[in-house]
């Protein structure tokens, strides 16, 4: 039996409706919610990506403030940018688009930015607020995929869990959130140097694919009736697409389906989630702020 797909699109677009009731109550206080997106240079995907979270913004009545830099920005330049921002009041949040062109050093960007504007939780002391379990904003692919789980009403307490990929924006705050108490997962995580990692997969009652390589997970590397999150979502070469690619995530998906229980299509699966909480963090700093 075919696995459900789990329907990211329709589970964001119920979170939003939640969001869009938060919004009134801010603007009829006479705060509207802004996030300010700095663009360095003009990657098509990078474009295309802000397009998205643009869109969605005005969807629910939020302001998104971009701010377009040329490729060659120097790293002074760029983080000035981010000091205005800091200051601006009307500016609740600001994300820099990454890839940044590679003169630049990422770390240096994301530290310059002000933790209270941070909606995605990549600053120092967010991150080290969210391994403590103290309060602090959500990452948002993270906190995307556990209620997409909660939502399907997959239990996750108990589950034993592994994530393939290890990077600071999903593998490794995806681990610190699933094994807090109130989650209380068993988190495995593999990475490009785990030996047999079809060994370690195979043991997963929820495998989360994020490592961000075309059609690393083979059916033969899921166990039967396992829950399957892709989060990859890579650019494949395909002539016969309007574009010339289609996009295709870490799982082969015509094998997957036939060996698991839930599994996330790529597009439309956890990307729907990451925006709704990009939003949530939006908001939640508005609020913080008013």
């Amino acid at each position: 039996m075919a696995a459900k797909i789990i329907d990211g699109k329709v589970i964001a677009e119920k979170i939003n409706r939640q969001l869009g009731e938060r919004v009134a109550v801010l603007k009829n206080r006479g705060v509207s919610p802004c996030l300010g997106v700095i663009i360095a240079g003009d990657n098509p995907a990078s474009l295309s990506y802000v397009r998205g979270k643009k869109k969605a913004l005005a969807a629910l009545g939020m302001e998104g403030r971009d701010i377009m830099l040329p490729s060659n920005t120097s790293r002074d330049e760029l983080i000035e940018v981010i000091a205005s921002l800091n200051k601006d009041n009307s500016i609740h949040g600001i994300l820099v688009q990454q890839p940044l062109p590679s003169h630049i050093n990422e770390e240096e960007i994301i530290n310059a930015i002000d933790p209270k504007k941070d909606v995605d939780c990549f600053h120092p002391v967010n991150l080290g607020k969210l391994m403590q379990g103290q309060k602090a904003f959500m990452p948002c692919t993270p906190q995307g995929i556990i209620l997409l789980l909660q939502e399907e009403k997959i239990p996750i307490a108990g589950s034993n869990i592994v994530i393939v990929g290890r990077s600071n924006i999903v593998g490794k705050p995806l681990a610190l959130l699933l094994i807090r108490k109130e989650n209380n997962a068993t988190v495995t995580i593999c990475h490009t140097g785990s030996r047999n990692l079809g060994e370690h997969t195979c043991k997963a009652d929820i495998l989360i694919a994020a490592a961000g390589s075309a059609g690393l997970i083979k059916g033969d590397m899921i166990k039967e009736g396992a829950v399957v999150i892709d989060v990859g979502v890579n650019r494949v070469t395909d002539s016969t697409a309007k574009k010339g690619y289609r996009l295709k995530g870490d799982v082969e998906f015509d094998e997957a389906v036939e060996k698991a229980s839930y599994i996330t299509p790529v597009p439309g699966g956890v990307g729907p989630m990451t925006i709704a909480m990009l939003i949530n963090n939006v908001l939640e700093a508005a609020e913080q702020n008013a």
